[in-house]
C-alpha cells in the first residue's frame, strides 16, 4: 500500500490577472526534493514587486499554471534529496529562488540556492535577503561598476532593494544618496548607509542633489521607478555616468542627446539573467557581509498568508516603502 503524502497550505494561482487571482488553498501536496534538492519548512517568505508582474500576466517571464509565486523563503531544512551534503534536517536556510513557490509552508529548492541563515539574524529578515541584496549587488558592482569613492544616488531607497543598495554600497567606500517619499522612509535611509536623504515628493529636490554634488554630477543611479525618474536622472549623472534600471511600471519619454553630451549610460538589471558565476559571487558578498556584521535586513509591512492579495496590493499602491515586505507562515 503506498504511503499518503501530506498536504499543506500554499497559495496558487490558476489565471493571470490581479491580487484577487491568489488563492489560499490548504490540501496542496507537500513537494518531495529530487537530486541536489532540499525542502524547507518555510517560516518566511519576502514578496517582491517583480511577483505582482508576473503574477498580472504583464512580465517577459510567464510561468506555466497553475503556479505558487515567492522565491525569497527563510526557513528550516525539513528533508533533503540525494547528492545534497551542504545541508541537513534542522538547518536555518533562506533562498535566492525556489522550485516550488515561497507562499506555502513548505518548498523545494535547488540546493545551490539555499544559504545557511545565521543565528544573529531571525526568519523574517531571512526573508528579506534574496532577491533585494543580490539585486543591489548585482546593479552597483556587476553591471554598475561601482568604485570606492565614487558617489551612488539609490532612488526609492527606503524598499527591500534601496535599502540593501544603500547597506552595500556604504560598506563598499560610496558617497550615498538616497530618496525616499516620507520623513520615516528618509530617517531609515539615513540609518542604514545613506549619508544625505531626499523627499522625492518635494518639487525641488533634484535641484537640492545637484547642490549636493556639485558640478561633477552622480556616478551611478539605482533606479526602482524609472518610468517616472529617468528623464530627470540623465540630468544628475557625471560624465560618464550610468543609471541602472531596477524597476520600471511603464513607459517614459526621454531624449537620447542628454546621454550624448556626457556619454552616460542607461543599464538594465535583471537578476534572472545572472550566470551561476555571477550569482556565486553575490553569495560571497552577501555572506560576507552578513558575517561582517553591516548587512542587516529591515523588514516592512508583515503579513499572513491568509492576507497574500493585500500584500500585493500595498506594494505596489503603497504610499512610502519602509523596508521589506513578508508574509509570515
Amino acid at each position: 500500500m503506498a504511503a499518503t503524502r501530506s498536504v499543506m497550505r500554499a497559495v496558487r494561482v490558476f489565471e493571470f490577472g490581479g491580487p484577487e487571482v491568489l488563492k489560499l488553498q490548504s490540501d496542496v501536496l507537500v513537494p518531495v526534493p529530487k537530486e541536489n534538492q532540499v525542502l524547507i519548512k518555510v517560516h518566511a517568505c519576502g514578496v517582491n514587486p517583480v511577483e505582482t508582474y508576473i503574477r498580472s500576466g504583464t512580465y517577459a517571464r510567464k510561468p506555466a499554471l497553475p503556479y505558487t509565486p515567492g522565491s525569497d523563503v527563510a526557513g528550516v531544512i525539513e528533508s533533503v534529496g540525494e547528492q545534497v551534503t551542504a545541508f541537513k534536517k534542522g538547518d536555518r536556510v533562506f533562498t535566492l529562488e525556489t522550485l516550488s513557490g515561497g507562499y506555502a509552508e513548505y518548498a523545494v529548492a535547488a540546493a545551490n540556492r539555499v544559504f545557511p541563515l545565521p543565528d544573529k539574524l531571525d526568519f523574517k529578515q531571512g526573508a528579506a535577503i534574496g532577491v533585494p541584496y543580490f539585486t543591489a549587488y548585482r546593479a552597483l558592482f556587476q553591471k554598475g561598476c561601482a568604485k570606492a569613492g565614487e558617489s551612488v544616488l539609490v532612488h526609492g531607497a527606503s524598499g527591500g532593494v534601496g535599502l540593501a543598495a544603500c547597506q552595500i554600497a556604504r560598506a563598499c567606500g560610496l558617497k550615498v544618496l538616497g530618496t525616499a517619499g516620507t520623513e520615516e522612509g528618509m530617517n531609515m535611509i539615513l540609518r542604514n548607509g545613506a549619508h544625505q536623504a531626499f523627499n522625492h515628493r518635494d518639487p525641488n529636490y533634484t535641484e537640492r542633489i545637484k547642490a549636493c554634488t556639485g558640478p561633477g554630477g552622480i556616478d551611478i543611479i539605482i533606479e526602482m521607478l524609472s518610468n517616472v525618474n529617468l528623464d530627470a536622472d540623465l540630468q544628475l549623472l557625471s560624465r560618464a555616468g550610468r543609471v541602472m534600471v531596477v524597476g520600471c511600471r511603464g513607459r517614459i519619454e526621454i531624449n537620447p542627446r542628454d546621454t550624448m553630451s556626457k556619454e552616460s549610460s542607461i543599464i538594465g538589471v535583471s537578476l534572472f539573467l545572472a550566470t551561476e558565476e555571477e550569482r556565486h559571487e553575490c553569495a560571497t558578498a552577501v555572506l560576507d557581509g552578513i558575517e561582517a556584521g553591516w548587512l542587516k535586513p529591515v523588514v516592512g509591512l508583515e503579513y499572513p498568508l491568509e492576507k497574500v492579495a493585500k500584500a500585493h496590493e500595498d506594494i505596489i499602491c503603497s504610499s512610502g516603502a519602509r523596508g521589506k515586505m513578508v508574509l509570515l507562515l
